[in-house]
């Protein structure tokens, strides 16, 4: 009997042993969880040189995460880069969170330019002009000089400037068919300027332009002033019964001339026949 006793002893315990084994190697031991990602630090985004704002995804970030802390929507940042629902981010892509004004640059001073002094403007000499006046017979009156109309004898032209400097006058003469100039009568070397021409006319005529008139004078400019005069009533009629009259002298002049003969032929006939 004795011996069954300790015989059931050690058995037993070797089934003690085996379970404890078997309850720590299929879980009787407290099982731990795996720890959590650590997430990495939200960079603050800056606008680069053309207004975006760049992000770049770091591990563990999701489009939540990321919209959350920018404080902006899903949908907007999905729309602003232009992601599907289905989309995920992953380390080291670049998403745009919005547009701002460029990254502020430090300027860097820059010595102002200092300007040369201003040269003084050279004023070029004043130049010579030349005048050419005509006072002429405006025989049909129409204003216009025509080739027949020639110059008027017997009137004035006076050519003067502004600050009274030159005043020049002259009268007109008679019509010259060997004129170079027209019957123009030229003043030269005057200086550039403005100028005033004006003309009187003979007596018994009468104006058919204006009688005076202003001249701006360029350096270099030959200017030419047509002034025109139409005869009046008084001078048409002298001038037709001029030739008459002429012509009744030299009729008188030749009957004095034939008398004057026949007397000296009577003398002189007397005379010898006294003898």
């Amino acid at each position: 009997m004795t011996m069954k006793k300790t015989t059931w002893i050690p058995a037993l315990l070797g089934l003690l042993i085996l379970g404890g084994l078997a309850f720590s190697l299929l879980g009787g031991a407290p099982a731990y969880a795996a720890p959590h990602p650590q997430l990495t630090s939200f960079p603050t985004p800056t606008p680069g040189s053309d207004g975006r704002i760049i992000y770049i995804v770091q591990e563990g970030d999701t489009l939540w995460r990321i919209a959350a802390i920018a404080g902006i929507e899903v949908v907007d940042l999905r729309d602003l880069n232009n992601l599907n629902p289905d989309d995920v981010v992953f380390p080291g892509m670049q998403l745009i969170l919005g547009l701002g004004g460029p990254a502020v640059q430090q300027q860097t001073a820059v010595p102002a330019a200092t300007e040369a002094p201003a040269q003084p403007t050279v004023t070029p000499a004043p130049g010579n002009g030349t005048l050419c006046v005509l006072l002429f017979e405006d025989v049909n009156g129409d204003s216009m000089r025509q080739e027949e109309e020639v110059s008027l004898e017997g009137g004035a032209i006076n050519i003067s400037n502004r600050d009274g400097s030159v005043s020049i006058t002259l009268d007109t003469p008679a019509h010259d068919p060997a004129s170079e100039n027209l019957d123009y009568l030229c003043s030269e070397g005057l200086q550039e300027g403005d100028y005033n021409v004006s003309v009187a006319i003979p007596e018994g005529y009468n104006p058919t332009t204006a009688l005076n008139s202003a001249v701006e004078l360029q350096a270099g400019d030959i200017t030419y002033l047509p002034f025109g005069a139409q005869a009046g009533s008084v001078v048409i009629e002298e001038a037709a019964s001029a030739p008459e009259a002429s012509g009744s002298n030299t009729l008188l002049g030749v009957i004095g001339l034939i008398l004057l003969l026949g007397g000296v032929g009577i003398g002189v006939y007397s005379v010898w026949f006294r003898r």
